[in-house]
């Protein structure tokens, strides 16, 4: 964060939730699964948010998926560890 946007996130940033690696890689498994598409994990990362965060549940969510950045051979090896 720098000199710029510190100061925003601190005035307007109500929260910040993290996941772990495993949640964005469950999270891509997951829209594979439901959604039929392939993302890639910066985009599995807001998901994954979505769904652990109880504040989002029973609320409408827009997130903007992407998929141009994964590797369908690693994705592949990467869900069948969390299987």
């Amino acid at each position: 964060m720098g000199d710029k946007t510190f100061p925003l996130i601190k005035e307007y940033v109500k929260g910040v939730v993290t996941v772990s690696d495993r949640e964005i890689v469950t999270s891509m498994k997951l829209v594979w699964e439901k959604v039929k598409i392939i993302i890639e994990p910066s985009a599995a990362v807001a998901v994954a948010a979505v769904v652990k965060d109880q504040r989002f549940r029973g609320k409408r969510v827009g997130i903007i998926l992407s998929g141009g950045n994964v590797d369908l051979e690693r994705a592949c090896k990467l869900f069948a560890e969390i299987a």
